[in-house]
């Protein structure tokens, strides 16, 4: 495989990747929230909904990612995060930049123990000759810090886990989302809303990771009469990212990687395309 190629391929894999960053924010978040809302009726309110969102398991959910370079990616399916980050979901092979693998319009796409799964059409030649899945290592894509911050908030649940942190919260009132009586909540997030109980440390790792120095997080979240998200939305920088949950379940669910007799490991190729080499 080229040099070019294994380039394109990369940036492929990578688009679809963007869809988990863009949800990952800092580990100190989550505990850090618990310990800011304690006076705050709506922090208190988006703290509940945080834990019980993140104690569920599973969920059939719709991503949309808009990174602002290129058509938005589209991902539907079954997020599990009970027993470890997993995923089985479709998404639309053109916003993915996929064509050159898959044919179809639509591309089943798995996470599963570390590693991407991608449903393509058997190639003539190549890793992938006669195969009708790839597999990449999602540190081949990310690096070894950014698969383990995968890992640890790349879930669902993830842009939720900070949203107790910010003095600057609204309520808007009650508002249906798909048919859905639910109550909208807005939260502005920069390094001068955040509650004194926040560290410097804190706030500087979770705004540079998610929109770089000086950047801010806007997050509207309609949560239901059970305190489980119904819709977020979330702006960082020029990421956008809309998460619709459609269905939660009660414990994780079991996503099983594909036969390995039917898979090409291009996880070399691409590691090896992010470095240039």
């Amino acid at each position: 495989m080229s040099t070019s190629r294994r380039m394109r391929l990369a940036a492929t894999v990578g688009a679809a990747a963007v869809v988990l960053t863009a949800t990952a924010g800092c580990g100190a978040a989550q505990d850090t929230a618990k310990a800011v809302g304690g006076s705050d009726t709506i922090a208190k309110i988006l703290a509940r909904v945080s834990d019980r969102t993140e104690n569920v398991g599973a969920a059939q959910v719709t991503f949309v990612t808009d990174a602002g370079q290129g058509s938005p990616i589209t991902m539907t399916g079954t997020y599990s995060w009970g027993k470890g980050l997993a995923y089985d979901v479709m998404m639309d092979t053109k916003a993915a930049q996929m064509q050159a693998l898959q044919d179809a319009p639509t591309l089943r796409t798995l996470l599963v123990d570390g590693a991407y799964y991608y449903n393509v059409d058997p190639q003539s030649a190549g890793p992938l000759k006669g195969k009708h899945w790839m597999r990449v290592d999602v540190s081949a894509v990310l690096g070894e810090k950014g698969a383990a911050a995968v890992e640890k908030n790349g879930d669902p649940t993830a842009g939720l886990r900070y949203i107790g942190m910010s003095k600057d919260a609204e309520d808007l009132g009650e508002e249906s989302v798909r048919g859905v009586k639910a109550h909208h909540y807005r939260v502005s997030i920069d390094k001068d809303n955040l509650g004194a109980g926040v560290s410097a440390e804190d706030k500087k790792n979770l705004l540079d990771s998610m929109v770089g120095s000086g950047g801010s997080i806007d997050m509207d979240i309609w949560v239901d009469g059970k305190d489980l998200p119904v819709r977020f939305i979330q702006v960082m920088g020029k990421v956008k990212v809309t998460a619709d949950f459609l269905k939660f379940y009660s414990r994780a669910k079991t996503v099983k990687a594909p036969p390995a007799s039917d898979t090409g490991d291009l996880s070399a190729q691409v590691k090896a395309g992010q470095s240039g080499s």
